[in-house]
This record gives structure tokens, sequence and C-alpha cells, in this order.
């Protein structure tokens, strides 16, 4: 157990269905309640019992069984609401833990009831390689940036396919202000993952996909923004994650 914690009344055992050797634990918080306790009861462990992470602490008294489906959400990396409520998630992230994690947009109902799915690993439209990020444009339509394909796909409220436009790049995160304009950071383009293109943000319209505007960013000291966002004044915010390089950017209009 990590940090030499003790192991509760494992209530709940359960085997992860994405590939049927990940175990999950239940536990009453290193006792037999969680009463009053911040420790963590869920649990993951790998085939050799360490354990890969845990979640829960301080949100349960008295854990009782659980129960593993074979349609968890697997690594969501993204999530946005609709106008109505509606709730759509970027499920999936490449591979991890030697399996390809799910490659799917998931709906869901205000109040989290499943509405639809769609989307499967690929590269022809409406398939998927990383679901990294998600926007939403004033017409409710969905863009998706689907990393790994190189493109930003578009589909309407339904999972109609729209649309794919790859003069964004490589997406690691894509916001559209309330004025329609889309703004793409990449963080990984290079002459190997996509050639032709370079790390930066790139802002546009979705009315006609134009890119009207630019921001490079391949100074190695600073390294390129993975996540980015936008007040109602244009100003951007941009998030950078690498190792070393972590930081809040701000960029404002000339």
């Amino acid at each position: 157990m990590p940090n030499g914690r003790k192991l509760g009344a494992p209530i709940g055992v359960e085997i992860d269905h994405s590939d049927g050797k990940t175990l999950w634990l239940y536990e009453r918080c290193g006792a037999d309640t969680c009463v009053g306790s911040s420790v963590d009861p869920v649990l993951k462990l790998d085939a050799g019992g360490n354990v890969m992470t845990s979640f829960g602490g301080g949100m349960v008294n008295w854990p009782h069984g659980f129960y593993v489906d074979p349609d968890l959400l697997d690594t969501p990396s993204d999530v946005i609401t609709a106008a109505n409520g509606d709730i759509f998630v970027a499920d999936g992230h490449g591979v991890l833990d030697g399996h390809q994690t799910n490659d799917r947009i998931v709906k869901l109902s205000k109040d989290g009831t499943f509405i639809a799915a769609w989307g499967k690993h690929g590269s022809a439209p409406g398939e998927f390689d990383v679901t990294h990020s998600l926007a939403m444009d004033s017409a409710g339509r969905l863009y998706v940036g689907d990393r790994s394909n190189n493109r930003v796909q578009i589909f309407d409220p339904n999972g109609t396919f729209v649309a794919e436009w790859k003069q964004f790049g490589r997406p690691s995160s894509v916001t559209i202000d309330k004025n329609d304009t889309i703004y793409v950071t990449d963080s990984q383009s290079d002459d190997k993952t996509n050639p032709g293109f370079k790390q930066g943000i790139r802002i546009g319209s979705v009315k006609d996909g134009t890119v009207a505007a630019f921001i490079p960013l391949t100074d190695p000291a600073i390294g390129s923004a993975e996540e980015i966002a936008v007040d109602d004044q244009g100003n951007l915010f941009a998030g950078f994650t690498a190792a070393g390089k972590i930081a809040v950017r701000k960029f404002v209009k000339n």
C-alpha cells in the first residue's frame, strides 16, 4: 500500500474489463469505516498488486460494494456543456498502460443520463485518434481536437459529421469565443508528426475555417502551449505543461 497506509475492509473487488487483469478495490479507508477519513477508498492495482491510482477520499462514509462495467469512460480528456445542459465528453487519450483507450464522444443529459456515443479508433470521418479537446460554436456544433489525426472534426449535436479541418495544425486545445472566433493550440507539430506545420496558436473563424493569425511558439526555452482560454476582450491565456516550462502566459492584441 502507498505511503505506509493500511488496507481497510475490502468490501468491493472487481476486474477492469478493458484489459482483463487490472484490479479495482473498494475498501473502507484503511479501517472498517470511512467516517471522518480523507483516505481514498477506491484503488486501482496493476497485475503485480502495485497501486496505480486512487480516489474518493472524503466522499463516502460506508463503502459497501461496487461494479466495473465494460463501458466505463476510459481516460476522458475534455468535457463541455451545451446551452441546454447536455454534456459532451471526449473519451480517450491514446495508448495507456499497454491498451488502446476509447476514441469516441459520449453525450449525456444534464443529469448524467447516457444519451449517445459515437466514434472509434481510426482516421476516417467520425473516427478519432486521441480526442484531446472540445469546443462549441454559437450554432451548437461540436468541435473535436482529433490530435493524432492532425485535424479538428466538426459534428452537429447528434453526432452527425459536418467537416474536418486540417489547417489548424495538430490540435491540443480548441476554444471558440462569443464571436465565433476559433483558437487552436498546436503543441506537437514537427517535421515528423505533422510535416509543414509549426507549433503555436492558430486563430480563425468558424464561419469558413480560414486561419487569420498565427502565434508561433518555437522557442525551446518557452515550449508550446497545450491549453488555451480567451476572455471577452480577446486576451489569450495559454497553459504550458512541459516539464521545466510550466507556466500560464497571457497574449494581448497589438
